[in-house]
Formats: structure tokens, sequence, C-alpha cells
């Protein structure tokens, strides 16, 4: 069961490419935004067009930040080839997914 807190929620939309050009300013953009969320940080995936293992380890670090300070980070509107990268590396049981 996964508890979330009922704060408003903190979105945050994603567009391009995450790769190896891209992770370092992701990742301080997603740990700033940690920083002015509540309960909830919410990343759109909607308008992302891939994600390299780079992106990838990104996620994971913001995860676990968001986690230590009580924060539930979740995914939407994530884009099948996305869904699948997530599905293949068992990332997809380690990220809240939202619909």
């Amino acid at each position: 069961m996964t508890v979330i807190n009922t704060a408003a929620p903190t979105l945050v939309h994603l567009s391009g490419d995450i790769d190896i050009f891209t992770t370092a300013r992701l990742r301080r953009q997603l740990i700033n935004a940690l920083g002015s969320s509540t309960g909830l940080l919410v990343l759109d995936l909607s308008q992302v067009t891939f994600c390299g293992a780079g992106g990838l380890g990104v996620l994971i670090g913001v995860q676990d930040r968001a986690k230590a300070r009580g924060i539930t980070l979740a995914l939407t509107g994530v884009p099948p080839r996305i869904a699948r990268l997530l599905r293949i590396t068992g990332l997809d049981h380690h990220f809240l997914i939202m619909i």
C-alpha cells in the first residue's frame, strides 16, 4: 500500500530527451523541485521522447531523495517507449505510476 500525503502536489513537466547531455541540469531542477514539494512530486513524462541510462539514474536518485524527505515521487503521462523501458528494467515497480 502506498500512502500519499494529501497536500497539493508539485507537478513538473519534462520534455525532450533525457540523456547524457541533459541529466545534470535535470538533476538540479528536480532537486530544486523537491525543496518546494510538501508531499507529492509528480513528474509528467508525456513530452519525453527518449530516456537513457543516465536519465533512469536521475529518476532513481531523485526518488531516493524524495523518500528520505517523506515525499512521494510519482510519474504520469508515461509514453509507451518509456513505460517499456521501465518494465524491462523492473523500475515500473520502483515508481508510483499515475495514469
